[in-house]
């Protein structure tokens, strides 16, 4: 979830007006350069002076690591974050971020376009009253705070990284930076209006918590808080593209096509979807997209003795979360199993007369939109990126052994 925090100083001053001479001694700097970027008799030094190399030197970054109350949420009872975890994750944003960016966007991209902050906060952000949990958020496109960094896995040779680790990453901090990111490019450089207007009725900015996944992806969204407001959905949208696990896509897309079915022509550009995200093994019939079971929801009214169609499918992957978010007692009837997913598009998504904007047909619109602003407003191909930050991922293990020294409290 976002959060845009805007701060204003109001300062009253006495302003002198006076003239320069030519006597007035001007020198290259009115600070004392004697004193070195890093305090060198800190006990964090030696990791102080990489983040100065690493961030403030080429980017003008800070990553501020320190518990900060001042600039933490006084919303929720918060943390510190983790040394030693704070440095991995600097390495990683370096390494699975600034440089991804780089290599697609030029040297001076993430001078120009980066966030001037990072801030660590070590425990989750929890708000009791929605029942949400806070995964970050970014103040006036500056600084981006990323929350429950201690819930982070801490690499040892002993212990490296999973893809099951790789994708908590993912969810807890790469997802929230991209979706942060894209809020600070789409500020600079705005978004199309068309994009909002794909479901336009549909959004939900008070109770978008209250949807389930299933019916998120059946009106066209790829989270639910991208429910909440066009804004939101827009960089959900590019965030998801990135980070989503395959796993996570396959189940969207099947959900997706779920009751309104795919309109004339989006079959095929579901099938181009997959390709362009890379799907891995997409073939393999161990996969839950080609070994899954439809089911019909039916509902039980307290004075009725007969279950009655409510109209609504449910695979089941997501099963017992229909049961646990539904109001109602629900009854499950299973009416089709599929051992391929092209079974499932192919044969049992029905053709879309109405041509519906919602379901596969609008994430479809959305991504269409999505792509081709990242292309022409920033050079940047979508796809590529995704593919690149996949790529770095599978090879974390051999950057962290190589390339990144966790430093002790000195």
């Amino acid at each position: 979830m976002k959060k845009i925090l805007y701060f204003f100083l109001a300062t009253s001053m006495g302003l002198t007006m006076s003239s320069c001479s030519n006597d007035d001694d001007f020198t290259s700097t009115i600070f004392d350069t004697t004193v070195g970027a890093v305090d060198t008799t800190s006990a964090t030094a030696p990791f102080d002076q990489w983040l100065y190399d690493n961030f403030v030197v080429p980017y003008n970054t800070e990553i501020q690591y320190k518990f900060n109350l001042p600039a933490s949420n006084m919303d929720y009872q918060l943390t510190p974050a983790d040394y030693k975890k704070s440095q991995l994750l600097s390495h990683f944003i370096k390494y699975l971020f600034y440089d991804v960016y780089n290599k697609y966007g030029g040297e001076d991209f993430m001078k120009k376009y980066g966030p001037r902050m990072f801030h660590y906060i070590g425990s989750a952000a929890y708000a009791p009253s929605t029942g949400t949990e806070t995964l970050g958020y970014a103040s006036a496109g500056v600084k981006i705070t990323l929350i429950n960094v201690n819930n982070m896995k801490y690499w040892t040779p002993e212990t490296p990284y999973t893809d099951v680790d790789m994708d908590q990453l993912n969810k807890d901090q790469f997802h929230v930076m991209h979706h942060e990111f894209s809020h600070i490019l789409h500020q600079t450089k705005s978004y199309p209006v068309a994009f909002g207007q794909v479901t336009s009725g549909t959004y939900q900015p008070r109770d978008w918590q209250k949807r389930d996944s299933i019916e998120t992806h059946m009106l066209g969204y790829l989270t639910h808080y991208g429910s909440s407001a066009t804004y939101e959905d827009f960089v959900e949208t590019l965030s998801c593209t990135i980070t989503d696990t395959d796993y996570r896509w396959m189940t969207t897309i099947i959900e997706a096509c779920l009751n309104g079915g795919v309109k004339a022509g989006d079959k095929e550009a579901v099938y181009e979807l997959i390709d362009s995200l890379g799907i891995r093994d997409f073939y393999n019939p161990n996969k839950v997209w080609n070994n899954f079971s439809i089911y019909k929801e039916l509902s039980k009214a307290d004075n009725e003795k007969e279950y009655t169609e409510t109209g609504r499918y449910v695979p089941d992957f997501h099963l017992s979360e229909a049961r646990e978010k539904s109001e109602a007692t629900l009854k499950f009837e299973k009416v089709a199993t599929f051992t391929s997913f092209r079974d499932y598009l192919d044969k049992w998504v029905k053709d879309d007369v109405e041509d519906k904007a919602a379901g596969i047909n609008a994430i479809l619109k959305k991504l269409q939109i999505a792509q081709k602003w990242y292309k022409e407003k920033w050079g940047l191909d979508l796809f590529k990126i995704r593919n690149e930050v996949r790529l770095r991922q599978d090879k974390v293990n051999d950057f962290v052994k190589d390339n990144v020294t966790i430093y002790d409290l000195k």
